[in-house]
C-alpha cells in the first residue's frame, strides 16, 4: 500500500481522461439488466458485463427469497446466511445498563447489523443501490456500522452479497465483503402486503403493513412505498433459559445489589483477635421501620439482619426483555425521468422512524470504597446523623467497605429510543457513443442523516444520594434534599424509599447522538478498444465523502453525577477524496480449453483528512474453460478507516462480565501472585461485572488487510440427459482474510489472566484495585493492536427438477466452513466468547415444491457446536458452575480451565403459499419458523438470557400469515 504518493501516475491519467470525455460517471447504482446492451453491473465490479457469474463470488437474494423467509427485517434475514457472523439484532436487550462497549462503536440499542465472515459489522460495507448508507444512531455513542432497521424490506427488489474484499472498488469498510441492497423501481400498479406473526407462547407479536404504488409512462417511472412494522416485547421471565441470571443455577447466581440490601463494613472486635470484624449482612424479610442492629452479635438471634449468602442474591432477569419491542414507520419514494433518449434524471428519498425500548432491572445503588464503580459512588459515606442509619456509627473510609441496595421502589430502568433517518439521493445517468464504443456515465449526490434521542427513566443521581446519606444538617441546608433510607429493605412489600426520597435522587436522563454522511461521485465505464479476445473494458471515477457525528449525554451524566454509566460528549468528523480505476483485460476467447480467459485489475487511492493517503489494489482471474466449468481467483488489499467514535470518543465505562482470579485465592494456584499484588486474603469478588474504561484515539492508523479467493462453478452438461434434473450446479470457494493493525481494545479478561496467571506486570499496570482488593477499573484505550486471520470454504449446490404432473422440486444447499479464525494468535473458530460465537460450520438447505397454484418451502438450518469457558466470578465457592456440575468438561483442580459445550443445533422452517384463481392478483401464505421448537443451547458465559442471540433463534416456534394483493 502506498501512503506517500497522493496521486500516482495512473490517477493523473484517469483525471485527464475524465476531463477529455466531459461526461460524469457510470452508475455504481444497481445491478439491473439493461435491455439494449444486454449487460449488467454486478456487485463487486463497476464494469458492465454480459455474464452475471464473474470473478467475484456473489450471493443474490431475490424479492421472492425475501418474501419466503418469513421474516420482516433485513438483519434477521441476513443473519441466517451461512457466511454471516455475530451481529446486533432485536434479541439484544443491552442499552445503557452495561455501558459503552470497549470497541468504541456505541450501543446500537434497537438496531440490527450484519457481519460477514465474523469480522465485526464495521468491516462489512452496506450499500443501497451501490451508494453508501448512513451509519446508525441510538443515543449511546457514535456508531461505526449501518443500522439495517433503517431499510424496510418492502422497498427492496433484491440483495447482493459480495463475499470478498472490495476496498479497491468501494473504499473503506469492505474488508469482509459488501451487502448491496437494491431498491424496487420498475413497478406499475398498487400492492398491499399484510403480515402477522406470534410465538407459540402467544407473545412477541409482529405486525406489518406495506403499501406500494408504481407508475410508468413513456418518459417517467415512479415508485412509492409506505411501511409500518410493529414488534411486541417478550419478557425474559417467560422463557426457560432466560428466567434466571445464569441458567440452571436458580437465584444463587443473581446480583449482590438486592432489594433488602447488602451491607459490608468493619464492626467491633467481637472475636477478640485485636482486629475489627468484617460485618457482611442483609436485612431479614418482613422487617418494618428502622431495623435493629446488634453490634455485639451482627446477624445473630434477635437481630433484624442475617449474614449475607449467595442465596440472598437478587434475580434481576425477570425484569429483562427477551425480544425488544420496536415500531418502525418508513416512507420511501423514487422517480426517474428520461430527459433525452440517452440521459436520465433520478431522485429518491427516505424517511424512517424507529421507536424501540430496552428494559433492565431497577438500577442498583453501589456505594463505598469497594463498590468498584471508579466514580463518585466509591466516595459516598453514611453519616451517623442520617435518621435511618441503624448501625450507630458513621461509615467512611476508616470502616466502610460496600453497600449494595436495589431500589425496587424506583421501578426498572427503561431506555426509549426515538430514531429518525433521512436519506436523499439525486443525479443523472446516461450513455454516449464515441469511437464506435458506448460509454455509460453517472453523476450523483446523496445525503444521509440518522439522529437518535434516548430517554432513560429509573436512573439515579449519585451526588444527590451522597447528600441524602451525609450529615443531616448538610442535607437540610440543600434545597430539595431528603434524607435517604437505604437500610429498611422492602418492609411490608412497599419498600422504605418514599416518593419524596425518589423525587430527590432520581432523574430523567436524555441523551442524543447523530451520524451524517454526504457523498458526491462521478464515474464512467465502457469499452476502450476491441482486442483479439474481446473488448478491453474499464470503469473509473471520483468520490468524495464527508462524515460527521456527535454524542451528547445528559448534563447529569457529563458532570459525573449519574449513578449509572459515566460518559462524556463526543464530536468529530472527517472527509475523504477517492479516485479509482478498474479494467477487464480479455486474454483468450473461444480456445479449446479457454472459452473465456480474462484478467481484472482495480486500484483505488483514498486521501483521508485524518490519517493520510492509502492505495489498495485487486487482481482477479476468470477462466471459463467451457460452458460447464468456471474457475476464478482474486487477490486484493483492503483497509478500514477508523470511525468517528474510534478517533474522537472521550473516556467512557463499560461494565463487562469478568472473573477476577484473585477472588477467594487462598489455597488456589494463584495464591502467591495475588498475595504479591497486595490483594487481601479476605477478598471476594462481590459482583460479576467489572468496570472497563476505554476511549478514542486520534492517532489511530487505518486497518489493513489482504484477502484471497479461489474457487470454481460447475454446471454439468450431462444433466440435460437426466430424467430427474433440469438444472444442477455446484460452486466451491476458498477464502482467506488477514487483517493487521486492527483497531481493538485489549481483551479485558485476557489482561486479568495475563496479570495473574502469566505474571505479566505490563498487564497488571492497566488494572487498578482498591485497598480491599476490588478491581475498580481497567484502562483499555483503543489502539492498532489487533491481528485477525480467518479462512474457510463456501460450498453451494442448486437443483431444479423437471415439471412433473405432481409438481416441480427445487433444492438449494449453502454451507460455510470456517477453517480458522485467529484473533491475536488465539483460535476463536468453534468458540463462544463475549456473546460472539463462531461456528466452524453453518449450513442451510432450502427445499421447495410447486404445483399449479400451490407452493411448499422447507428450510433446514444447521449450526455446528461451540465451546465456552465455564468459569464464573464465584469460582471456589459452593455455587461455582464447576461445583454445580454444569460444565460438560469440568476442571475440578483449576476451575478457570473448565469448559462447556454448546451442542450443534438444527432448525426447521416451513411455509405454504397459495395463489387463488381470481381476477385479483393475490397470494396467501402461512408459515412457521423453528417448527420443532428447538431450544438454543445453554450459554453460561453470555451476558443475558442464557444464550447467544447473535447465533441462535430465540426459544419457541414463530407462526405467521401474510397476504399480498396487487391491483
Amino acid at each position: 500500500m502506498d501512503t506517500k504518493n497522493k496521486y500516482p501516475p495512473f490517477h493523473i491519467a484517469l483525471v485527464t481522461a475524465l476531463i477529455i470525455s466531459a461526461t460524469g460517471i457510470d452508475s455504481p447504482v444497481y445491478a439491473a439488466e439493461d435491455p439494449e446492451s444486454e449487460t449488467i453491473v454486478v456487485t463487486g465490479s463497476r464494469i458492465r458485463q454480459a455474464e452475471a457469474e464473474g470473478v467475484n463470488p456473489v450471493t443474490t437474494l431475490s424479492r421472492e427469497d425475501l418474501e419466503r423467509a418469513g421474516l420482516k427485517t433485513v438483519g434477521d434475514i441476513l443473519m441466517q446466511l451461512p457466511a454471516a457472523g455475530s451481529a446486533l439484532n432485536s434479541r439484544f436487550n443491552s442499552s445503557g445498563n452495561f455501558g459503552f462497549p470497549p470497541d468504541g462503536g456505541g450501543i446500537g440499542a434497537g438496531a440490527a447489523q450484519v457481519a460477514l465472515r465474523h469480522l465485526n459489522p464495521k468491516r462489512t460495507l452496506v450499500l443501497v443501490d451501490g451508494i453508501r448508507w448512513v451509519n446508525g444512531s441510538s443515543a449511546s455513542g457514535v456508531e461505526n456500522s449501518v443500522d439495517l432497521n433503517t431499510i424496510p424490506v418492502s422497498m427492496i427488489e433484491k440483495i447482493e452479497i459480495l463475499e470478498d474484499g472490495a476496498s479497491s472498488i468501494y473504499g473503506s469498510d469492505a474488508i469482509a465483503g459488501v451487502v448491496n441492497i437494491i431498491t424496487r423501481n420498475d413497478f406499475d400498479g398498487f400492492e398491499v402486503n399484510l403480515y402477522g406473526g406470534t410465538f407459540d407462547e402467544k407473545d412477541g407479536e409482529v405486525e406489518q403493513i406495506d403499501l406500494s404504488f408504481g407508475a410508468e409512462g413513456d418518459r417517467h417511472r415512479v415508485f412509492f412505498n409506505l411501511s409500518h412494522y410493529d414488534q411486541k416485547a417478550v419478557s425474559s421471565a417467560d422463557r426457560t433459559l432466560a428466567a434466571f441470571p445464569t441458567p440452571n443455577t436458580g437465584l444463587t447466581r443473581g446480583s449482590s445489589g438486592t432489594p433488602q440490601g447488602r451491607f459490608l463494613f468493619l464492626g467491633a472486635d467481637n472475636d477478640g483477635d485485636g482486629n475489627p470484624d468484617v460485618v457482611n449482612v442483609t436485612i431479614n424479610d418482613g422487617v418494618t421501620g428502622i431495623p435493629f442492629f446488634d453490634p455485639t452479635n451482627p446477624g445473630g438471634p434477635g437481630d433484624d439482619f442475617h449474614p449475607f449468602t449467595n442465596n440472598d442474591r437478587f434475580n434481576f432477569s425477570t425484569f429483562n426483555l427477551y425480544v425488544t419491542p420496536s415500531k418502525r414507520t418508513s416512507i420511501f419514494t423514487q422517480a426517474e425521468y428520461d430527459i433525452t433518449d440517452t440521459t436520465v434524471f433520478y431522485t429518491k428519498a427516505l424517511h424512517n422512524n424507529r421507536k424501540s425500548v430496552n428494559q433492565a432491572a431497577p438500577e442498583p445503588i453501589f456505594i463505598g470504597p469497594e463498590a468498584g464503580t471508579g466514580g463518585l459512588g466509591d466516595l459516598v459515606t453514611v453519616d451517623v446523623t442520617n435518621p435511618f442509619n441503624p448501625f450507630g456509627v458513621t461509615l467512611d473510609a476508616s470502616n466502610f467497605i460496600f453497600i449494595g441496595r436495589r431500589p425496587l421502589e424506583g421501578g426498572p430502568r427503561v431506555f426509549r429510543q426515538d430514531v429518525d433517518t433521512q436519506y436523499i439521493g439525486t443525479g443523472f445517468r446516461g450513455e454516449f457513443d464515441a469511437n464506435q464504443q458506448t460509454y455509460y456515465w453517472d453523476i450523483n449526490y446523496t445525503y444521509g442523516r440518522s439522529r437518535a434521542d434516548q430517554i432513560k427513566t429509573g436512573g439515579y443521581n449519585i451526588r444527590n444520594i451522597l447528600n441524602a446519606l451525609g450529615p443531616l444538617a448538610d442535607c437540610q441546608a440543600i434545597a430539595g434534599c431528603v434524607p435517604l433510607n437505604l437500610f429498611g429493605g422492602q418492609g411490608d412489600g412497599s419498600g422504605t424509599i418514599t416518593q419524596d426520597m425518589l423525587d430527590y435522587i432520581q432523574f430523567t436522563q436524555k441523551d442524543v447522538s447523530e451520524n451524517v454522511i454526504e457523498t458526491f461521485s462521478a464515474n464512467i465505464s465502457g469499452d476502450i478498444t476491441e482486442l483479439p479476445a474481446g473488448p478491453l473494458s474499464f470503469a473509473a471515477g471520483f468520490e468524495r465523502r464527508d462524515y460527521r457525528g456527535f454524542f451528547e449525554p445528559d448534563a447529569v451524566v457529563q458532570a459525573g453525577d449519574s449513578n449509572g454509566i459515566p460518559a462524556n460528549p463526543t464530536s468529530g468528523g472527517y472527509d475523504v477524496d477517492e479516485l479509482y480505476a478498474e479494467f477487464k483485460v480479455p486474454l483468450l476467447s473461444g480456445a479449446a480449453a479457454a472459452e473465456d480467459l480474462s484478467l481484472t485489475l482495480a486500484a483505488r487511492n483514498s486521501d483521508y483528512s485524518t490519517f493520510g493517503s492509502d492505495t489498495t489494489t485487486k487482481f482477479g482471474l476468470l477462466w471459463r474453460i467451457n460452458e460447464q466449468f468456471l474457475f476464478r481467483a482474486s487477490v486484493s488489499e483492503g483497509f478500514r478507516a477508523p470511525g468517528i467514535s474510534e478517533l474522537f470518543a472521550t473516556r467512557a465505562r463499560f461494565d463487562e462480565t469478568l472473573t477476577d482470579r484473585c477472588s477467594n485465592y487462598v489455597g488456589t494456584a494463584f495464591e502467591a501472585r495475588c498475595n504479591a499484588l497486595g490483594v487481601p486474603t479476605t477478598y471476594t469478588q462481590s459482583g460479576g461485572q467489572i468496570s472497563v474504561f476505554t476511549g478514542g484515539n486520534p492517532n489511530l492508523d487505518e486497518e489493513k488487510s489482504d484477502s484471497r479467493n479461489i474457487g470454481f462453478v460447475y454446471s454439468p452438461a450431462w444433466v440435460e440427459s437426466l430424467s430427474w434434473a433440469d438444472t444442477l450446479d455446484f460452486a466451491v470457494t476458498y477464502y482467506k482474510h488477514e487483517i493487521e493493525d486492527a483497531v481493538e481494545p485489549d481483551d479485558a479478561q485476557r489482561l486479568i489472566d495475563a496479570c495473574i496467571i502469566d505474571l505479566d506486570d505490563s498487564a497488571c499496570a492497566a488494572i487498578s484495585r482498591t485497598a480491599g482488593g476490588t478491581i475498580n477499573g481497567i484502562d483499555n484505550q483503543l489502539v492498532n493492536i489487533g491481528n485477525v486471520d480467518t479462512s474457510g470454504y463456501d460450498i453451494r449446490t442448486n437443483y431444479l427438477s423437471p415439471d412433473y404432473s405432481w409438481g416441480r422440486l427445487s433444492a438449494n444447499w449453502s454451507t460455510t466452513l470456517v477453517n480458522e479464525f485467529l484473533k491475536d494468535g488465539e483460535e476463536r473458530a468453534g468458540v463462544e466468547i463475549n456473546n460472539t460465537g463462531i461456528p466452524e460450520l453453518k449450513s442451510t438447505l432450502s427445499l421447495g415444491w410447486q404445483r399449479d397454484n400451490w407452493r411448499l418451502g422447507w428450510n433446514v438450518r444447521f449450526i455446528d457446536q461451540l465451546t465456552e469457558s465455564c468459569s464464573d466470578f464465584l469460582d471456589g465457592s459452593p455455587a461455582s458452575l464447576t461445583a454445580l456440575g454444569l460444565c460438560s468438561d469440568p476442571d475440578t483442580v483449576n476451575n478457570s480451565n473448565s469448559r462447556n459445550k454448546l451442542g450443534s443445533t438444527t432448525y426447521h422452517d416451513l411455509r405454504f403459499d397459495y395463489i387463488p384463481d381470481s381476477d385479483i392478483d393475490m397470494e396467501l401464505s402461512v408459515g412457521a419458523n423453528n417448527v420443532f421448537r428447538k431450544q438454543p443451547p445453554t450459554c453460561y458465559s453470555c451476558s443475558l438470557n442464557g444464550y447467544d442471540p447473535s447465533v441462535y433463534d430465540p426459544e419457541g416456534t414463530f407462526f405467521y400469515v401474510s397476504t399480498k394483493i396487487k391491483f
